[in-house]
């Protein structure tokens, strides 16, 4: 079995964790620099209409995958309503 490091199992070098790839980052940059020529959110909106599925997917990529959330409230939580729309292309 392979070993990490010099020390036996230690991991040595490479990027601490959390820290974005170099070419991970300037991709995201050159991304919204075109979004920013292209209209920013009414392109989005646009691309929502026209084209759900890869905008859905866009949606999927960006949101995170896992929230964690302190759910120690104090007081009284007022929710004044919860809404879910479907999109179906198909029904324009």
């Amino acid at each position: 079995m392979a070993t990490l490091g010099r020390s036996g199992g230690e991991k040595t070098g490479g990027r601490k964790k959390g820290v974005t790839n170099k070419d991970t980052a300037q991709l995201r940059d050159m991304i919204l620099k075109a979004l920013d020529k292209a209209g920013n959110d009414e392109y989005l909106y646009t691309q929502s209409q026209e084209n759900p599925v890869a905008f859905m997917g866009l949606i999927g990529k960006i949101l995170p995958k896992q929230v964690d959330v302190d759910a120690n409230l104090t007081g009284e939580l007022n929710i004044a309503s919860i809404t879910r729309r479907i999109i179906d292309p198909k029904n324009d």
